[in-house]
C-alpha cells in the first residue's frame, strides 16, 4: 500500500517531537513524556481501528461493539484517548487533563498497566515550567503526535514498527542522557549477543533481575523462535520499571511479569518462601554498585550468599550470586555483563570466584571492546554460567572454561564503539564450537585456572601479543652513516652556491 508508514518516518517524527523539551528538561526525564505520549497515541489508534472494524461488522449496535472491544488486549475508556486530549490542547489545564486520562487508562487495565503512569506528571511545574510555558510545550507535543506520519493504525504500521520505534527512542535518549542512561538501556548489539549466548529455547522461563526498560528481555524472547516462553523481570527504578511495562505491551509481551523492587534486598519473584527458578537468567546489572545491602547479606532469608558476602562498595558478585541462585539446578543458564575487575579482584570477590569455578559452573569468559556503552568507556566482559555442568547435568563432564578475547573487534563510531553482525557471529561461532583460535580463544582447564590463582584476567589465557619485527642494528647504523654522508655532501654544495651568490653562511 502506498500509504504505509516506514520505520524511518515514524522514528524521525517521534524524535523530532523531542525538540519541545530539549534544553528545558533533562533527557533522562523528557524521555518519559515522549514515550508515554507514543504509547497513548498507539493504543488510541489501535482502539479506533478496532472500533471501525467492529462497526463495519455490527453496524450501529454499540452495545455489541462495546462487548467485543472489552475482549481486546486493553480497554480505552471513553474520553481518555489521545484524540480527546488533542481536541483540548488549548485548555489552560491540559497537563491535568492528560494526567486524568492516564489515570483512567490505568484503572481500566489494572492487570497490565497498574502503576505505569504514577511516576510521570504532565502538570509538573518543576519539570515542564510555569503554566503558560507548560501549556505551550504540551500543545506542541500533542500536535507533533497528531501528524500524518504518526498515524499508528495497524492498517498503516505493524506492531513491530511501533516496538522498534520505542527501542529507537530509548537508544537515542541513552545517547543524550550520557552516564545516566545505563539504568534503562543496553546497546542493541550487546543485548543481541547476550541473548544468543544465553540461548533460550521454546518452553523456557526467562528472567532479567535488573531489566531496565526491558529491551534485553524482548531480545531474548525473539531468540526463542516461537511464542512459547515466559518473561520475568525486576527493576528498582520506578520510572524505568514503567518503561519496561509499556515496552512489553508495545511488543505484544503483555503476559510478562515485571516487578518493581530491589532485587538484592527485596526480591519479589518468589514462590512461598523460596526464590523462583528460571531456565535462562541474563542481565546487564549496574557496575560495582556501592551500598548494595551487604550489611544484611549474612541474614538473607534466601541464603544466597553462602559462598561469601561481596564487598560493601562493589555489588557485582551480589548480582552474579543472585542470578546463579535463581537459575534452575542442573539445567539453568546465566549470562551477565560485568566490568573486568570482576575477573581478577581479590579479597571476598576472589574467594567467591574460586568457589564458583570449583563448582564447575563457569562456562565461558568473553572479553568485549572498550567504549561500547554510553555509561562508561571501560572494556567489559560477559560471563556465562551453565548449571548443566553440575553433577547430574548433561554437561557435567565439561571441565574447562572457554576464554574469548573479542576486545579488538569493533567498528569505531563518532562517540562510541559498536559490534557489527560479523563480530557477534564470530563470538557465537567460537563459543558454540568451543574452538581454540590463535590470539582469540583458549579452553583453559580448571587446573590451569587454579594455577593462576583463580584469576580470570583474559590475557593470562589468550596470548594476543604480536611479535615486533626484529631490527638489524648493524644495517640501521650503516643506513644512518650513508644518510649523514649524503647530508654532508649536500651542505658542501649549498655552501658553494651561497659563495657564488656572495652570501656568507
Amino acid at each position: 500500500m502506498t500509504d504505509q508508514i516506514t520505520q524511518g518516518q515514524i522514528n524521525q517524527t517521534a524524535w523530532a517531537a523531542c525538540d519541545t523539551f530539549r534544553g528545558v528538561v533533562d533527557a533522562g526525564q523528557y524521555k518519559d513524556y515522549i514515550l508515554v505520549m507514543l504509547f497513548l497515541k498507539y493504543i488510541s489508534d489501535l482502539w479506533n481501528d478496532h472500533v471501525e472494524t467492529y462497526r463495519q461488522q455490527f453496524g450501529g449496535d454499540d452495545a455489541r461493539i462495546r462487548r467485543r472491544l472489552e475482549r481486546e488486549r486493553f480497554i480505552l475508556p471513553e474520553g481518555a484517548s489521545f484524540y480527546d486530549l488533542y481536541a483540548q490542547r488549548n485548555e489552560a489545564n491540559i497537563g491535568e487533563l492528560i494526567n486524568v486520562a492516564l489515570e483512567r487508562i490505568e484503572d481500566a487495565n489494572r492487570t497490565k498497566l497498574e502503576g505505569v503512569f504514577r511516576n510521570i506528571d504532565f502538570n509538573s511545574e518543576a519539570n515542564l515550567g510555569r503554566p503558560k510555558d507548560r501549556n505551550r510545550r504540551l500543545k506542541n507535543v500533542l500536535e507533533d503526535f497528531a501528524k500524518p506520519a504518526m498515524d499508528l493504525r495497524p492498517s498503516r504500521v505493524t506492531e513491530d514498527i511501533i516496538g522498534e520505534c520505542y527501542i529507537y527512542l530509548i537508544s537515542r535518549f541513552a545517547s543524550d542522557a550520557g552516564k545516566k542512561a545505563g539504568e534503562f538501556y543496553t546497546p542493541s548489539a550487546v543485548s543481541r549477543l547476550l541473548a544468543k549466548l544465553a540461548a533460550p529455547k521454546p518452553g523456557d522461563t526467562i528472567c532479567d533481575p535488573a531489566c531496565g526498560s526491558g529491551s534485553l528481555l524482548i531480545q531474548a524472547s525473539q531468540e526463542v523462535g516461537s511464542e512459547n516462553f515466559a518473561l520475568f523481570g525486576q527493576e528498582v527504578n520506578g520510572a524505568t520499571w514503567a518503561l519496561a511495562r509499556m515496552n512489553m505491551f508495545l511488543h505484544a509481551r503483555d503476559a510478562a511479569r515485571i516487578e518493581w523492587c530491589d532485587t538484592l534486598n527485596s526480591p519479589t519473584l518468589v514462590e512461598g518462601d523460596h526464590l523462583m527458578k528460571f531456565d535462562v537468567v541474563l542481565a546487564n546489572p549496574p557496575f560495582s554498585l556501592d551500598k548494595w545491602g551487604s550489611e544484611d547479606a549474612d541474614t538473607d532469608q534466601f541464603k544466597r550468599y553462602w559462598r561469601g558476602v561481596p564487598p560493601k562498595s562493589k555489588g557485582d558478585y551480589a548480582f552474579i550470586t543472585h542470578m546463579i541462585e535463581i537459575a534452575k539446578r542442573q539445567s539453568g543458564r546465566v549470562a551477565v555483563i560485568v566490568p573486568h575487575g570482576v575477573l581478577f579482584r581479590s579479597g571476598a570477590e576472589g574467594r567467591i570466584r574460586e568457589k564458583l569455578i570449583e563448582e564447575n559452573l563457569l562456562d565461558a569468559v568473553v572479553g568485549l571492546p572498550a567504549n561500547l556503552f554510553t555509561t562508561t568507556g571501560i572494556p567489559v566482559a560477559i560471563l556465562v554460567f551453565d548449571r548443566s555442568r553440575e553433577e547430574g547435568g548433561v554437561n557435567a563432564d565439561r571441565r574447562d572454561v572457554l576464554f574469548i578475547d573479542a576486545s579488538r573487534d569493533f567498528v569505531s563510531a563518532k562517540t562510541m564503539n559498536m559490534l557489527d553482525d560479523a563480530h557477534v557471529a564470530k563470538i557465537l561461532d567460537t563459543y558454540r564450537t568451543r574452538a581454540e583460535v590463535a590470539k582469540y580463544s583458549h579452553r583453559a582447564s580448571l587446573e590451569e585456572i587454579a594455577e593462576n590463582g583463580f584469576n580470570l584476567n583474559i590475557p593470562r589465557y589468550v596470548d594476543t601479543f604480536e611479535p615486533e619485527e626484529e631490527v638489524n642494528v648493524a644495517a640501521v647504523q650503516k643506513e644512518i652513516a650513508r644518510i649523514e654522508a649524503e647530508l654532508a655532501e649536500v651542505r658542501t654544495k649549498m655552501a658553494g652556491f651561497l659563495q657564488e651568490l656572495g652570501v656568507h653562511a
